[in-house]
């Protein structure tokens, strides 16, 4: 699907969630969307708002807040928490399954997409009798570029000690 019908579908699926809720249907709520939408990665709310300063844009924080919790609630934006106290957001709709590794130094998030999770998946529902809908899987570890960091960190502490 292109990103245009993609950006028309979740516009339509958002218009009738608000519809629905007898909420208001603003531009900034739209901009926010289409802003998303436009987006391949993982991003916190202040991210956003400033991106979209930046942007010009007019929003509150608050709009954008308030925005994404509703985008939450229609399914169009997934909300993850991974180990910090800052949440991070992703567009959802049209959006392959896949699960994350997660840099516990940097805050780095990586997707990846293994069909073995699929048939593990699968296999559990069906030897426990569940008619599973979808998993969330998170791994933590070190990026590359933080051990690489680390590594050359302790190689130069060792040579200060060496010359002391």
């Amino acid at each position: 699907m292109s990103e245009q019908n993609t950006s028309e579908l979740v516009r339509k699926i958002f218009e009738a969630y608000l519809e629905n809720k007898n909420l208001r249907k603003t531009p900034e709520r739209f901009a926010i969307l289409e802003e998303i939408y436009s987006r391949n990665d993982h991003f916190d709310v202040e991210t956003l708002y400033i991106h979209m300063k930046n942007q010009k844009y007019r929003v509150s924080r608050a709009t954008v807040y308030n925005t994404l919790e509703l985008l939450v609630s229609c399914d169009l934006v997934t909300k993850h928490q991974f180990g910090k106290n800052m949440a991070q957001f992703e567009k959802s709709y049209g959006y392959h399954q896949h699960d994350h590794v997660i840099c516990i130094d940097c805050g780095k998030v990586v997707e990846f997409c293994d069909p073995r999770i699929h048939q593990i998946q699968s296999m559990v529902g069906d030897l426990l009798k569940f008619d599973i809908k979808h998993h969330s899987l998170n791994m933590y570890g070190v990026c590359f570029d933080c051990s690489a960091a680390a590594t050359i960190k302790n190689v130069a502490s060792q040579k200060q000690n060496a010359k002391n």
